[in-house]
């Protein structure tokens, strides 16, 4: 699992899930995305993702899209997203097992009332059905502190990695100063965008939807951000920045929209998403055209 955990230390890619004409998975389309990510080194490769509709898919194309990202994804990690009640993400953990991952991202609980104490007896009950299955857990909510993820991390020695989705980079280096950066391995779970706000207080990897994209533009940035190369980081926070502004408008609810269309005009598949998703106006879509026009300019 040690290898695994290292390679949480740079770009989690989160994919897309094309869907074609007829509202149904793309799953040759998808095949020739993951490829493409695995291809350029991409670390690790996350299906049933936020960016891949998890919410919107039925367990089947859950399954199906764990499979095909097993089979396309070269030498990077694969590690699956699971969620929703305990016994159905207990079951997606046994099904990742049996796929041979390593690794499977929690999902934040889906309920509209959740206590600290009950996100960490969700979190704790799913991974310790799975012993040999390493978890990294999605923090998205601002309660969740280091008493929450040490008792975690106590209980679950499986609990290997922290995707940190809270826009609050003082509360994540606090959290990391108290428990330590080595413990588990720390993930700004906020995308390129906020890397460099995170990367000084103990992240040590972001995760990404625009990699789907431009996967050799995420990983020359991590490379900056490794390197300490700060004008490098700023040339390319430049060109990601416009990118993940546009996904974040409205409350996200065009993200998942924004980084299909980049692709539908790259030819790699369509722009369709799933209600509740939202689509993209004539305006908005000739952004995406202007962003990827400037990535090309610059070589990517």
């Amino acid at each position: 699992m040690a290898t695994s955990v290292d390679a949480l230390r740079g770009v989690t890619a989160i994919t897309v899930t094309p869907f074609d004409g007829a509202g149904a998975p793309d799953w040759s389309g998808y095949e020739a995305i993951v490829a493409r990510m695995g291809e350029a080194g991409v670390q690790v490769i996350t299906p049933n993702g936020n960016t891949s509709e998890f919410y919107a898919l039925s367990r089947t194309e859950w399954q199906r899209a764990n499979e095909v990202t097993a089979a396309a994804a070269g030498a990077s990690v694969v590690m699956p997203g699971v969620g929703y009640d305990v016994g159905t993400a207990k079951d997606m953990a046994v099904a990742v097992q049996q796929l041979g991952a390593p690794l499977a991202m929690l999902h934040q609980p889906v309920h509209p009332h959740q206590s600290v104490a009950g996100w960490v007896a969700y979190n704790r009950e799913i991974a310790q059905s799975a012993p040999g299955l390493g978890f990294v857990l999605y923090v998205k909510d601002t309660r969740i502190g280091s008493d929450a993820l040490g008792s975690l991390f106590d209980a679950c020695p499986n609990v290997v990695g922290i995707k940190y989705a809270v826009p609050d980079p003082l509360r994540f280096g606090e959290i990391c100063a108290s428990l330590g950066t080595d413990r588990v391995a720390w993930s700004c779970g906020l995308a390129e965008r906020w890397a460099p706000s995170f990367w000084p207080l103990g992240a040590a990897g972001f995760t990404s939807g625009g990699v789907n994209v431009a996967p050799r533009l995420s990983l020359d940035y991590l490379a900056a951000l490794r390197s300490g190369d700060q004008g490098e980081v700023r040339r390319l926070w430049a060109l990601i920045a416009p990118f993940e502004e546009l996904r974040a408008e409205d409350a996200t609810a065009r993200n998942v929209a924004v980084v299909k269309e980049a692709l539908a005009q790259q030819g790699l598949c369509g722009a369709t998403v799933r209600p509740p998703a939202g689509d993209l106006s004539p305006q908005q879509r000739e952004q995406v055209t202007e962003i990827l026009a400037s990535w090309a300019e610059a070589g990517y």
